[in-house]
């Protein structure tokens, strides 16, 4: 017997729909159950809120760089020198990840021409708004524009990583002082 439907003998199970009407209830508690969870393991991060501060801005600061694999490392091994909390910088790190990684290269890039005055790195013209037209741009950009598109991208980088560290070490300082003042009491 079917335990879903006793009256159905297949030995198929019988799959129902999630009810439609209810999705904005469902995704409103979803979201509330991400939240307090993200807010317990704050809490559980051990360390003084200025070196978990430093941590994280550190993290997010390496996580403005193009270098996709090894931004936790760098970050690990930046919070290493500044000695600060290195779980944090490797959580600040997920600022970049494959939903914002494009767009974050794009700004950063966006940034450091405008900074350095750089009209074109190439010439051909770069199709931004289409992930699939400048994936398929690939290559061929890297060895056209060759060393002045690194110094675009990585002069954006270094600003605009500098400035997200300063706003997040001074977001989050407040917050951590926060948390660790509740799970005390």
């Amino acid at each position: 017997m079917n335990k879903i439907h006793p009256e159905k003998k297949s030995g198929l199970p019988i799959v129902l729909p999630i009810p439609t009407r209810n999705n904005r209830k469902n995704i409103k508690h979803s979201v509330k159950i991400y939240r307090k969870r993200f807010f317990i393991q704050l809490r559980k991060l051990k360390g003084k809120p200025g070196d978990l501060a430093r941590g994280l801005a550190i993290g997010v600061f390496a996580g403005c760089f193009p270098f996709f694999g090894v931004q936790s490392l760098i970050g690990v091994i930046l919070a290493a020198i500044f000695r600060c909390s290195k779980v944090a910088a490797i959580a600040g790190t997920w600022i970049s990840n494959p939903l914002t990684y494009i767009p974050i290269f794009v700004f950063n890039f966006k940034v450091g021409k405008l900074l350095l005055g750089v009209e074109s790195v190439s010439s051909k013209e770069v199709n931004f708004e289409s992930l699939s037209s400048f994936m398929q741009f690939g290559s061929d950009f890297f060895k056209e524009s060759g060393p002045t598109f690194a110094i675009v991208l990585l002069t954006g980088c270094l600003v605009v990583g500098s400035t997200l560290a300063v706003i997040t070490y001074f977001a989050s300082l407040p917050l951590f002082k926060k948390l660790q003042k509740k799970s005390s009491q």
